[in-house]
């Protein structure tokens, strides 16, 4: 898997961070080809399920059904329950990983329901993240549901 079809996603992640949003970003392909990018926005609209991976199935639009069975989710950050359970929701069979350092969602069910997982630990996107947590503890606390 080449780092191409994270750097949308990564983009995406550094706008967010720029907006004074978490940084996570994702982008959707469907047989290849781009359809749409999204980023972490629960801070710039106040979301309670905005993160990279909802933001950028809601700029997808109404796809058919039958698109999504054939693409593949790209995301800097290892995917939460939520985002997870979309993933499924839709019958993505493929996700890409920038990293899973800083926070390691449900990989596994992923797995276990026969999608295909690809983590590249990417170094950028490590970075994007440590840098964050380090600086907005209680923000990053607040995004993965830690009380």
């Amino acid at each position: 898997m080449t780092s191409e079809l994270l750097l949308p996603a990564l983009n995406s992640a550094r706008k967010g961070r720029a907006e004074g949003g978490i940084p996570i970003g994702a982008a959707l392909y469907v047989e290849g080809a781009i359809v749409s990018t999204g980023r972490n926005r629960r801070q710039q609209l106040g979301s309670v399920i905005r993160h990279a991976e909802m933001d950028c199935l809601e700029h997808a639009g109404r796809l058919p059904a039958g698109a999504y069975t054939k693409a593949t989710m790209v995301t800097t950050l290892s995917p939460c329950d939520m985002c997870t359970g979309a993933i499924l929701l839709y019958r993505i069979p493929h996700v890409v990983i920038g990293e899973n350092r800083s926070y390691r969602g449900a990989e596994d069910l992923l797995r276990e329901r026969g999608v295909q997982v690809d983590v590249l630990d990417d170094q950028a996107c490590t970075l994007l993240m440590q840098e964050f947590m380090a600086e907005f503890p209680s923000l990053w606390n607040e995004d993965i549901g830690v009380l």
